[in-house]
């Protein structure tokens, strides 16, 4: 939508010309309205010599101060649960992970002791000093991680010092568009969404946590316009373009008019997509496609009402342990386990066994860190390893299951043994259980996740001993074509399209379907409108997304006739380009569903299809 800040009785400015500034654009939305510019909150830290006979206060003030920042950050933690789920309020495990950092914390004491100086002082070094190196970094991922490391800091100063950031930006007095220097994710997740219109920064990535929440809060947001806040004032009025990201002040009258005419195609969509909220996912030749939702606490089951999903195609259990402070026990995970299924029955609910590991903290687990988490001790290896964590997992999936739509299964699955020994032990709990005389659903479903490419190329064995498969688009594209798509350096070879990729998906629905059980497809690409006529061609039988983009996916599906999906995935599985099979892709998307991409400005001002959503 295109919201505005302007209050009644408030002339417009006059205009002085147009300037436009481009940057990244991170959470879609267009707004209008009065510029609120945030000063630097970076503030200079004095050093004060300190008498040995105060260095011990020194110390408690810094660890009083710690304590301090993590009661703050939990709290923040906790009402992001609350208000965006379990998936954003996890981006705080990082935080607290900084604040129970021995080395740092030990070296901060060492430099107190060492060189007599104030906490303010000794911390302040030695944590600039890590992000500075994180920030060096040429992984944009860990780059990224730099803005954490300064987001805690900040705040264990400020409780040192006593300051506190001089706009409160939860308790706005009018609308605004928010521009900063860089807004942290602390302060992103408690922004007023009545009051902030949108907000840009001068730096940031896709990948920033910032970026995430504003995505999480639908805020409209761009990030890495470099010296706008040098080239702002407060009170000037700017558009902002979250799908294109841009920024532009003084916008002209014609620029108002083709934004005025994005948006009302974007409204236009909008009443589209509400009106097949409540009508099933079937072409136009009447084959259904099942459409499920991702998500990672029961209390996102309303989401999932909401989208118009058939239930839940991936439910991620291990927010359960990334959102606690202690390792839930069997009872917590059943209570949880249960509230989704009885919230969403008749409906089937996906869990996943535990998915730890890679990017995935595990603070209070004393997990030791890896040279290469990814490909190091996670999902199933580490489950299968941690028997006693496996075992409340399961016991505790098993008994929510006696609700009779429950459904699991393993992750990063990459051998038989794998599978075998998992399957064996859950017999083993069902006999625990049957001793104890609590329910469960004997003919519970078991399927596997696809997500490595021995899995596909043993995908026969594996689907004669499971009831379904699940593609996990995401790693299985990362580990076929060994590209981290976080590494800017090599982030264009992450291509959902590659032949390759088709060909391996194509392996799996053929393995499905000859032993006669489903497979779905719940990773981003299944969350690509333009990617969906592929994916049907292709034989997928589920798609799992995340709940606000399903109705654009139903949007797509109800558009479609399997003919023309066939004749695409034909096409796709004969070609030798990435290149080519999304241009095709894109071709036939556009064609039957030309409403879902209407929402880029390009220079010349007119209104065309957006970049493709890879």
């Amino acid at each position: 939508m295109f919201r505005h800040g302007y209050a009644k009785g408030v002339p417009e400015p006059i205009q002085k010309g147009e300037k436009v500034f481009r940057g990244i654009p991170v959470s879609n939305g267009v707004c209008r309205g009065k510029v609120l510019l945030l000063g630097n909150a970076q503030q200079p830290v004095s050093r004060q010599s300190v008498p040995d006979a105060l260095l011990a206060g020194e110390i408690g003030r810094f660890e009083a101060a710690l304590s301090q920042t993590r009661q703050e950050i939990l709290e923040v933690q906790r009402k992001v649960n609350a208000a965006m789920g379990a998936s954003e309020a996890g981006i705080f495990e990082a935080h607290l992970l900084v604040l129970e950092d021995r080395t740092l914390i030990d070296e901060v004491v060492r430099a107190i002791n060492q060189q007599k100086v104030n906490a303010e002082h000794a911390f302040h070094t030695v944590a600039e000093r890590y992000a500075a190196t994180l920030a060096a970094i040429e992984d944009e991922y860990l780059r990224e991680r730099a803005a954490d490391m300064r987001d805690v800091a900040t705040r264990v100063l400020n409780n040192l010092t006593g300051r506190r950031q001089g706009v409160d930006l939860h308790q706005l007095k009018e609308p605004c568009i928010v521009i900063g220097h860089d807004l942290t994710p602390s302060d992103t997740a408690q922004l007023d969404r009545t009051r902030v219109l949108g907000f840009a920064t001068d730096v940031g990535s896709k990948t920033s946590h910032t970026a995430i929440m504003a995505r999480s809060l639908r805020i409209p947001a761009v990030v890495g316009l470099n010296t706008i806040t040098a080239e702002l004032e407060n009170g000037q009025y700017v558009l902002l373009d979250g799908f294109n990201g841009v920024v532009i002040l003084n916008p002209t009258d014609q620029t108002l008019f083709e934004y005025g005419q994005l948006v009302r195609k974007q409204v236009s969509l909008e009443e589209k997509l509400r009106d097949v909220l409540d009508k099933p996912a079937i072409t136009l030749d009447g084959q259904t496609i099942v459409l499920s939702a991702n998500i990672e606490q029961a209390a996102d089951a309303d989401a999932v009402k909401a989208c118009g999903a058939e239930g839940v195609g991936l439910f991620r259990t291990e927010y359960l342990y990334i959102s606690s402070n202690h390792l839930p026990t069997e009872e917590e995970q059943f209570q949880a386990y249960r509230a989704a299924a009885a919230a969403l029955s008749p409906q089937p609910v996906v869990m996943r066994t535990f998915d730890l590991g890679g990017d995935k903290f595990l603070s209070h687990l004393q997990v030791p860190p890896e040279m290469n988490p990814f490909l190091g001790w996670r999902a199933i290896r580490f489950c299968l390893e941690e028997l006693d964590i496996f075992r409340s997992q399961i016991r505790a999936i098993l008994r929510a299951s006696a609700h009779g739509n429950v459904k699991m299964m393993y992750p990063m699955i990459s051998g038989l043994e794998e599978l075998n020994r998992a399957n064996a032990l859950v017999e083993e709990y069902k006999a625990e259980l049957r001793r104890e005389n609590i329910p469960f659903d004997e003919a519970m479903e078991i399927g596997a996740m696809i997500e490595i490419p021995s899995a596909v190329l043993i995908a026969d064995s594996l689907a004669k001993r499971l009831k379904f498969l699940s593609i996990g688009t995401n790693d299985l594209i990362q580990y076929s074509l060994a590209v981290d798509r976080m590494n800017e350096k090599i982030a264009y070879l992450y291509q959902p399209t590659h032949p390759a990729i088709v060909r391996l998906i194509k392996a799996t629905v053929d393995a499905a379907h000859r032993h006669n059980i489903w497979v779905g497809v719940c990773g981003e690409m299944a969350g690509d409108p333009t990617l969906t006529p592929l994916l049907i061609g292709l034989g997928v039988d589920e798609l799992s997304v995340a709940p606000p983009v399903l109705p654009q996916i139903k949007f797509m599906v109800r558009r479609l006739k399997i003919p023309e999906t066939k004749e695409l995935a034909a096409f796709a599985l004969e070609c030798e380009s990435a290149g080519e099979i999304l241009a095709r892709c894109q071709e036939l998307a556009r064609n039957v569903a030309p409403s879902l991409f209407e929402n880029r400005v390009l220079e010349s001002g007119t209104v065309a299809p957006p970049a493709p959503v890879s």
